[in-house]
């Protein structure tokens, strides 16, 4: 399952990364895509990153940083949904993937919660 979910947010950086390179350079396109890119990516580095945490807090405490940066990236999503009439079927799609990688991620900060009460 690990290499799996390694493998699904490293896409998921890649899709934004290219759902971004579509819309037009602009100053405005450019400060959303710029923070989608950054949180996106973010999610894959931190999930990796957990799993070279040195305690069970440590490790809680990467998954919320997981966390927070799926949210964020779900909420650039829906601003470039709003602003834009393109791309809407790829954005849609990134939305849900962000929001199955975040229910993933919420899961498992609480299945290491209760094994370690």
């Amino acid at each position: 399952m690990k290499e799996i979910l390694k493998n699904r947010t490293r896409k998921y950086a890649s899709d934004c990364w290219r759902l971004c390179s579509k819309f037009p350079v602009s100053r405005e396109y450019n400060a959303y895509c710029n923070q989608l890119i950054r949180c996106s990516s973010s999610v894959g580095a931190n999930y990796r990153a957990a799993f070279r945490a040195k305690s069970d807090a440590d490790f809680i405490n990467k998954l919320k940083i997981v966390e927070e940066e799926a949210d964020e990236s779900m909420y650039f999503l829906e601003l470039l949904s709003e602003v834009s009439n393109k791309e809407h079927q790829e954005i849609e799609r990134l939305h849900k993937e962000g929001n199955e990688l975040l229910a993933i991620v919420v899961a498992s900060i609480k299945t290491m919660r209760k094994r370690k009460s």
